[in-house]
């Protein structure tokens, strides 16, 4: 794998998906310093705070909080809030995110002060949007199958927001008009990524928790608080990686369907960053 950097991270061409999955991860690298700390804190409080009551109350058991002995409405309402949750978290990382492979596709590395400054972050806009993300994810994951189709349009809306810079009544349909071209190839890519970091999220707290049971370093007292150390440990580098991929996504989708890579090519010199990738010039 090369090293990251600009170029690296997104050339100026449509990519392939095990490209675009190279990229993300690469953006990731390069802010894992800005990305990683922001989404432990997120993730202690989803997984201390949100989610841990409800799983008491369902009667769930650790490492991957099956449903034990409990009540399966309350189960249930345990999986569509962390449907909501995880999406509302992947959406606020996905401002930085996305401001980070911006500046990575003009040629430059981002720095950290850059990516969490106020200015040009729309960080009012994104905190309404990751409400709203959260409430569309709660009701589609409440419907069961309807969640794939939630998480593969809700993608870009972070991207939007902050790189095409678009009015917010124009935030959603543009997010869902990039998922679905070309055969909907972005969102079932989203879905792609999300299935994959899902494997591994489960396989690493999964694996490490009933290690360290089996080897007796964790009696029944602290088994529920390392599940939970463990879960926000590895979700600290799941949901970044996923924002990440929502931003070199958004950029690569706008390079192949719509000519971004010419459109920055033919841009006079001096045209402000901003100004350049904004989806209406």
């Amino acid at each position: 794998m090369p090293d990251a950097g600009p170029i690296a991270v997104l050339p100026h061409r449509p990519l392939t998906v095990g490209e675009l999955l190279d990229s993300a991860v690469l953006l990731l690298r390069a802010q894992a310093r800005v990305l990683v700390p922001i989404a432990l804190v997120l993730a202690a409080a989803e997984q201390f705070l949100v989610l841990q009551p409800l799983r008491l109350a369902a009667g769930t058991v650790p490492p991957i909080w099956w449903l034990s002995d409990g009540s399966f409405a309350t189960y249930w309402l345990l999986l569509t809030t962390g449907a909501a949750t995880e999406a509302m978290i992947i959406m606020l990382l996905g401002n930085p995110a996305a401001r980070a492979g911006a500046a990575a596709l003009l040629g430059r590395t981002a720095r950290p002060g850059e990516v969490l400054h106020r200015a040009g972050g729309r960080w009012g806009g994104t905190v309404l949007f990751a409400l709203v993300v959260g409430g569309l994810m709660s009701v589609a994951a409440f419907c069961g199958p309807l969640w794939f189709a939630g998480f593969a349009l809700l993608g870009a809306v972070a991207p939007a927001l902050v790189v095409d810079r678009v009015p917010l009544h124009r935030v959603l349909p543009r997010a869902g008009a990039l998922a679905t071209r070309s055969g909907m190839r972005a969102g079932m890519i989203r879905l792609l990524g999300y299935l994959g970091w899902w494997i591994l999220r489960v396989g690493l707290a999964s694996g490490t928790i009933l290690g360290l049971t089996q080897l007796g370093l964790v009696d029944d007292y602290w088994a529920i608080p390392v599940a939970l150390l463990v879960w926000t440990a590895v979700n600290a580098i799941a949901y970044p990686a996923l924002a990440c991929l929502d931003a070199v996504l958004h950029l690569e989708t706008r390079i192949r369907t719509e000519g971004l890579d010419i459109l920055l090519a033919r841009a006079p010199a001096g045209t402000p960053e901003p100004a350049l990738l904004a989806a209406e010039r």
